[in-house]
C-alpha cells in the first residue's frame, strides 16, 4: 500500500505561538521552563493535527526555536568560540548564535556583547537560515539530542514520527569556514559523519523505523569534490543501521542523479512539481529494493494540487516500482506556506476555493494516496470537486484582464532606459541635492511600535475615522523627520508608519491581489510575514505613497526619500499565480510602480528608492537558467524606474543573500545609489565594491539584532570601506529597515553611526 508523507510541518502555530513565547522568554516575561512548556505543547498540537488529517508518515525534528539549519550547527557542536567565552546557558547560547547578544555586567557575571552569526537565504526561498561556521578546529561531536528527544516526546503521545535530519553534505556545503580556518568545510565530512552516525545509532536505538535525511543542494551545481564525497560519506552513515530516506527537493536533479545510483539509503525523495523530470530520472537510478518518494503535493505555493495530473504521476511511479514502494509526499518541508485556511473568511468564496494552506496541503495527501490505493471511486466527491475547482480558476474574469495585457503589449525598449549616463545623471543630483561627503541614510522604516500597530488595528477595524488616522500618521512621520534631523542624516525617510508589510501594503493598494487574515509564514527566527496572493492581472488604480512622502517633504528642507518595493520583491515575496510566467507578472507590477514614481517626481520627491532585496533570491537553482531570470528581472527594474528625469536620484536596496552572484546585474538595473546588507557577512564584499560603477552604501549595523556596536566599531568599518570605494560613491547606513527594532537602539545605534561619519569626514576631507 501506498504511504503519505509530510516533510516538515510550520513550526509558528495557527496564532503565532511560537513567535509570542519566544519574545516572551527574550523579554524575561517567561521563564526557559515555560517557553519550552509552550514549545512542547505546540509540537504536539501539529503531530496530531497532521495525523487526523491522515498523514501516514508525520515528521519530527523539524521543529526550531529559531532556524533549522542553526539546530545542526548546535546539535553537532559547531558553535563559534565566540558564543561559549560568557558561560551562557545552553538555550541563550543558541539565542546568541541567531539574534547576537548584548548586556551589561549583572549578579556577578561579565557584561555579554557578541553578534549574531550571518543569516542567508534558504535557496530561492524567502526563508533565512543562519550560515554554519566552521574549521579546522572544530570539534564535531553530539552536542543535542534534540532529535531523539522529540522522536520521544511523539512517541509517548502514541505517535510514531521520522526525524528529519539535514544531510552532512548539504551542511557543509552550505557552511563557511572561519578565518583562521586552513581546511574547506567540505574537508571536514569524515569528522562531522562520525558525529552522524551517532545520532542515527540512537534514534534506532529510540525506535525510529526510518530517518529522512535531507540533501537540497542536489538541486545545486556542484562541484565533483562535492559529488565525489556522496558515496564515502553515506557508506560511513550505513554503519548506524538506520532507513534513511535521501530527500531532494526545490529543482531537477539532471547529472547529479548519477552520484544516488547504489548509495547504501533505503529510499530518494523527489521534488516532481518544480521538476517532473526528476521521476523519469530517479527510476532510471533506482535499486530493486529502494523506496521511491514522490513530492507532488507542492511545499511551496498555496494553489491546490490538480488532482488528475497527481494521480497520473503517482500511478506512473506505482507502475515501476510497485505499491509497496511508493510513498506520497509534499515536493519539500510546507513550512513555507500558512498554516490553515481556517478563518479566513474575508476571502471570496470563488477565491478561497483555488487554495490550500498546510492543513489543506495535508489533507490531499492522504485523498491522493487513498485514490490510488483504493480507486478512484472512494474519492470520487474529492476528485470532482477539485477538477471543479481548477475549471472556475482557469475560468475566472479576475485571473485575465484585457487592458492590463493591452498595456504590456505597448512596452517599448526605450522605456527601459534613463535619458543620460549615471555620471552626468549624478552630477546633476549633487548639484541639486547638495549632499555632503559620505552622505548619510537609512533604509526606510522606522521602529513600529505598540502604538502604531494598535493605531492602525483600529482603523482597519472601523474603530476610528480616516481622518483621525491620516492625523495619526502625519504626526509620527512629523516626529520622525524631527528625530532624523536632530541626530543629524542627510537624506531622510518618512518612516513607513503608515505600513503594515513592505510587500503586503503595496498589494493593498494593487488589483489583482487577495490578502489572509493569519496567513502568517516563518521568514527567520519569530519574523513572520502574511505574503500577499496575486490571483489575477496585477495594475494600480491610484496612487500608493504619494501623500505620505509629500507630507513629509513638506515638513523638511533636507531631501526626503519615496520609499517603494521593487518588482521582482513584489513578486517573491508575494505567493505568484502559477498559470501565468513570472515573468509576465514582474512586468505587469513594474508598470504599476513605474506611474507611482512618476507621480513621486510630480509630487517634489527627488529621492526615490526602489527596494529589490528579493533578487538574489530569485536566480533560477541552477546556473544554465540565470540568463532569461536577469534579463527579465533588470527589466522589470528598469521599466519601473527608467522614467525619471536626470536630476532625480533612484536609490535601490538589496539584503540578505550572496551578492557576488548577481553584482552585474545590481549594476545593470542603472540606479545611482544602492545599499547593500554588509555587516552580518563580515564585509565580504569588499573584493568587489571596487568594481561598482554607481554609488553603494554598504551596511554598518545589523538591524536584525539588538546589539548595538560601539562608534570605534563604526569608523573601522567605515575605514575599511573607503580602501574600497571612492570616497566620492559611498554612502553610510544600516543594514536593512528599523521597523523591527525598538527605539533606545535605534537611536543609539544611528548616533554612533553619525559620530564616526563625522569623524572620517574630517579625517578625509
Amino acid at each position: 500500500m501506498v504511504q503519505s508523507a509530510v516533510l516538515g510541518f510550520p513550526r509558528i502555530g495557527k496564532n503565532r505561538e511560537l513567535k509570542k513565547a519566544t519574545e516572551a522568554y527574550w523579554s524575561g516575561k517567561i521563564s526557559a521552563d515555560e517557553l519550552n512548556t509552550a514549545a512542547k505543547n505546540l509540537r504536539l498540537e501539529h503531530w496530531k493535527l497532521q495525523k487526523d488529517q491522515g498523514v501516514d508518515i508525520v515528521p519530527s525534528n523539524d521543529f526550531s526555536f529559531y532556524d533549522q539549519i542553526m539546530d545542526h550547527s548546535f546539535t553537532f557542536n559547531a558553535i563559534p568560540e565566540r558564543y561559549l567565552k560568557y558561560d551562557l546557558t545552553p538555550l541563550d547560547t543558541y539565542f546568541a548564535m541567531g539574534r547576537g547578544m548584548q548586556r551589561p555586567a549583572a549578579d556577578g557575571k561579565p557584561a555579554v556583547d557578541v553578534p549574531s552569526q550571518e543569516m542567508v537565504k534558504w535557496f530561492d526561498s524567502n526563508y533565512h537560515f543562519l550560515r554554519p561556521e566552521v574549521s579546522d578546529k572544530t570539534e564535531f561531536k553530539l552536542n543535542s539530542t534534540k532529535a531523539v528527544d522529540e522522536f520521544l516526546e511523539a512517541k509517548q503521545a502514541n505517535i510514531q514520527t521520522r526525524p528529519v535530519l539535514l544531510g552532512p553534505v548539504t551542511f557543509l556545503y552550505l557552511a563557511k569556514a572561519t578565518k583562521e580556518s586552513s581546511v574547506k568545510p567540505i574537508d571536514l565530512l569524515p569528522k562531522l559523519a562520525s558525529a552522524y552516525v551517532e545520532l542515527l545509532k540512537k534514534l534506532v536505538e529510540a525506535g525510529a523505523e526510518s530517518v529522512q535525511i535531507d540533501e537540497p543542494i542536489l538541486a545545486l551545481d556542484l562541484p565533483k569534490e562535492v559529488l565525489d564525497s556522496y558515496k564515502s560519506t553515506y557508506e560511513t552513515l550505513a554503519q548506524a543501521g538506520a532507513k534513511l530516506i535521501l530527500t531532494t527537493y526545490f529543482g531537477p536533479l539532471k547529472q547529479n542523479i548519477e552520484i544516488l545510483k547504489g548509495l547504501p539509503v533505503a529510499g530518494i525523495h523527489i521534488d516532481v512539481c518544480r521538476a517532473p523530470e526528476n521521476l523519469d530520472d530517479t527510476l532510471s537510478i533506482l535499486s530493486d529494493k529502494q523506496v521511491l518518494s514522490v513530492g507532488i503535493v507542492s511545499g511551496r505555493n498555496i494553489w491546490k494540487t490538480d488532482f488528475q495530473k497527481a494521480v497520473a504521476v503517482i500511478e506512473k511511479a506505482i507502475a515501476a516500482v510497485g505499491s509497496e514502494r511508493v510513498i506520497v509526499a509534499s515536493s519539500s518541508s510546507i513550512l513555507h506556506i500558512p498554516h490553515s485556511l481556517s478563518g479566513e473568511d474575508q476571502l471570496k468564496p470563488e477565491i478561497k476555493r483555488w487554495f490550500a494552506f498546510a492543513v489543506e496541503k495535508c489533507a490531499e495527501l492522504a485523498i491522493l494516496t487513498k485514490a490510488v490505493n483504493e480507486g478512484p471511486a472512494s474519492v470520487r466527491k474529492e476528485l470532482e470537486a477539485n477538477a471543479a475547482d481548477a475549471k472556475a480558476r482557469a475560468e475566472s474574469p479576475i485571473t485575465n484582464v484585457k487592458a492590463v495585457r493591452d498595456r504590456q503589449a505597448a512596452v517599448t525598449p526605450e522605456m527601459h532606459t534613463r535619458a543620460t549616463p549615471f555620471e552626468k545623471r549624478y552630477s546633476l543630483q549633487q548639484e541639486s541635492l547638495k549632499l555632503p561627503q559620505f552622505p548619510t541614510t537609512t533604509i526606510g522604516s522606522f521602529p513600529q511600535t505598540k502604538e502604531i500597530r494598535v493605531t492602525r488595528n483600529k482603523f482597519v477595524k472601523g474603530l476610528i475615522s480616516a481622518e483621525e488616522y491620516d492625523a495619526f500618521i502625519r504626526n509620527e512621520i512629523t516626529d520622525v523627520v524631527k528625530f532624523q534631523e536632530n541626530i543629524g542624516l542627510d537624506v531622510l525617510v518618512h518612516g513607513e508608519p503608515e505600513r503594515n508589510d513592505m510587500v503586503q501594503y503595496f498589494g493593498e493598494k494593487m488589483e489583482g491581489f487577495v490578502f489572509t487574515v493569519n496567513g502568517w509564514v516563518q521568514s527567520y527566527g519569530s519574523r513572520c510575514v502574511r505574503p500577499p496572493i496575486i490571483v489575477g492581472d496585477v495594475s494600480r488604480p491610484g496612487p500608493m505613497t504619494v501623500k505620505e512622502s509629500a507630507f513629509a517633504q513638506s515638513v523638511t528642507s533636507k531631501p526626503m526619500k519615496g520609499m517603494l518595493t521593487a518588482p521582482i520583491t513584489i513578486l517573491r515575496w508575494s505567493f505568484p499565480r502559477d498559470d501565468v510566467e513570472e515573468s509576465i507578472q514582474a512586468q505587469q507590477i513594474a508598470l504599476g510602480l513605474r506611474d507611482e514614481v512618476l507621480d513621486l517626481e510630480k509630487a517634489g520627491v527627488r529621492v526615490i528608492q526602489c527596494d529589490e532585496p528579493a533578487l538574489r533570491e530569485g536566480l533560477p537553482l541552477r546556473r544554465a537558467d540565470w540568463a532569461q531570470y536577469v534579463d527579465y528581472a533588470v527589466k522589470a527594474f528598469r521599466l519601473a524606474t527608467g522614467g525619471v528625469k536626470d536630476d532625480t536620484q533612484i536609490h535601490s536596496h538589496f539584503c540578505y543573500s550572496d551578492f557576488n552572484d548577481i553584482f552585474d546585474a545590481i549594476q545593470g538595473l542603472d540606479a545611482d545609489v544602492v545599499s547593500i546588507e554588509n555587516s552580518k557577512s563580515d564585509m565580504k564584499l569588499m573584493s568587489v565594491l571596487s568594481n561598482y560603477k554607481s554609488c553603494i552604501g554598504p551596511g554598518l549595523f545589523d538591524i536584525h539584532s539588538p546589539r548595538v556596536p560601539p562608534v570605534e566599531e563604526f569608523k573601522e568599518r567605515i575605514d575599511a570601506l573607503i580602501k574600497s570605494v571612492p570616497k566620492n560613491r559611498l554612502w553610510i547606513n544600516p543594514d536593512c529597515g528599523l521597523k523591527t527594532r525598538g527605539w533606545p537602539e535605534t537611536t543609539a545605534d544611528l548616533e554612533n553611526m553619525i559620530v564616526a561619519t563625522r569623524i572620517a569626514r574630517n579625517e578625509n576631507a
